[in-house]
């Protein structure tokens, strides 16, 4: 038999385990969730491959929906900071979390970044002054939690420590110049220290060192269609030791080994600046297909695995993907016509068997 203390904190830790949004209490039903529905795909049957959790978009989302849970909080870490009313998301572009489950998004209209810290139930703004977050469109972090923000109309990327302190650039050379024409997507390889920025209208991938000194760049100025050559690549994705490509132009997927050396290639229906490109723990791959309202999701080899329908989820309208981002078993979407980030849980019926 457990003492009342014991019962107590046994209880105080299932609720603290419980308190980021993407919690699962026993059994295959999320916390939080307002509805679930298993993936409709013509590819093959995936049973309960996403569920929906959530959505959020202002700073008034940041707080725990459940009263036992904002009770809990509010004894372990402090009542939250007031929080004013301020604008919801204006145009988020992008986003990524951090080693502490931060939710970062990126928002080209608010010309900012927007951190969603749900487990602190706090969320702030990092602002940019005249000459820096001008067009935030991609995000990446690197072992020490800094963040990287690229921003296309000043053809650089900004780094921030993990406090939101502004500390260097990435990609500017003397006299005002830039490595990069219009950079679109980054990734950061951590165990090697290599940083990749896609570049939309150099058609090219740069990669840098952790101090931003540039190593090589992969592909050909100009573009083309043969393999390791790119058209308006966008999103780029590090797993394992393979770099993923979203090649827009040339509507596939291309696959690279670190030095830049073709592997393969996963030919999509169609892409566009929107489409969004994550993985999964399993290497499975989600493309975002803003026009058709769906995720497909692929095998790590490239084969179609399933697909699915955010419009399916009932009573939350919600449409149109675009950045995608997987945190462990979490999947973070942008709904672009709404304005929104959704969260989906990833079920054990999408690792592949």
């Amino acid at each position: 038999m457990f003492s009342h203390r014991a019962r107590g904190s046994l209880c105080l830790a299932f609720l603290i385990s419980c308190s980021l949004p993407p919690c699962i209490a026993p059994g295959p039903t999320a916390l939080f969730a307002a509805s679930s529905q298993s993936a409709p795909t013509a590819v093959q049957q995936a049973p309960q491959s996403l569920s929906f959790v959530r959505v959020f978009s202002s700073p008034e989302d940041v707080r725990p929906t459940h009263p036992v849970l904002d009770r809990t909080l509010d004894i372990i870490a402090g009542p939250a900071d007031p929080v004013a009313h301020m604008a919801a998301l204006q145009s988020p572009s992008a986003l990524t979390t951090d080693s502490n489950h931060r939710v970062f998004i990126a928002d080209t209209g608010a010309k900012a970044v927007h951190v969603f810290d749900f487990l602190r139930a706090k969320y702030v703004r990092w602002e940019g002054s005249g000459e820096r977050l001008h067009s935030p469109v991609s995000l990446a972090v690197d072992a020490q939690d800094n963040l990287y923000v690229v921003d296309q109309s000043d053809s650089t990327v900004l780094v921030y420590d993990a406090a939101g302190k502004f500390r260097h650039y990435f990609g500017k050379l003397k006299g005002g110049e830039s490595y990069f024409d219009s950079p679109a997507g980054i990734a950061i390889d951590r165990t090697a220290g290599r940083i990749y920025v896609s570049d939309r209208q150099a058609q090219m991938i740069f990669v840098m060192d952790k101090h931003g000194k540039l190593i090589r760049k992969l592909g050909n100025r100009g573009g083309g269609s043969h393999p390791g050559e790119f058209r308006s690549p966008g999103q780029v994705v590090i797993s394992g030791r393979e770099l993923f490509v979203l090649d827009a132009g040339n509507t596939r997927i291309q696959v690279l080994d670190p030095s830049g050396r073709f592997l393969r290639a996963i030919n999509l229906g169609y892409a566009d600046q929107r489409t969004g490109l994550a993985m999964d723990s399993q290497a499975n791959i989600y493309v975002s297909d803003s026009a058709l309202n769906e995720i497909q999701v692929f095998r790590h080899d490239g084969q179609p695995f399933y697909r699915f329908d955010p419009g399916s989820i009932k009573d939350d309208n919600f449409s149109h993907p675009s950045a995608m981002w997987v945190d462990g078993s979490r999947l973070y979407v942008v709904d672009s016509q709404s304005n929104r980030v959704g969260l989906f849980q990833i079920n054990d019926g999408s690792a592949p068997h």
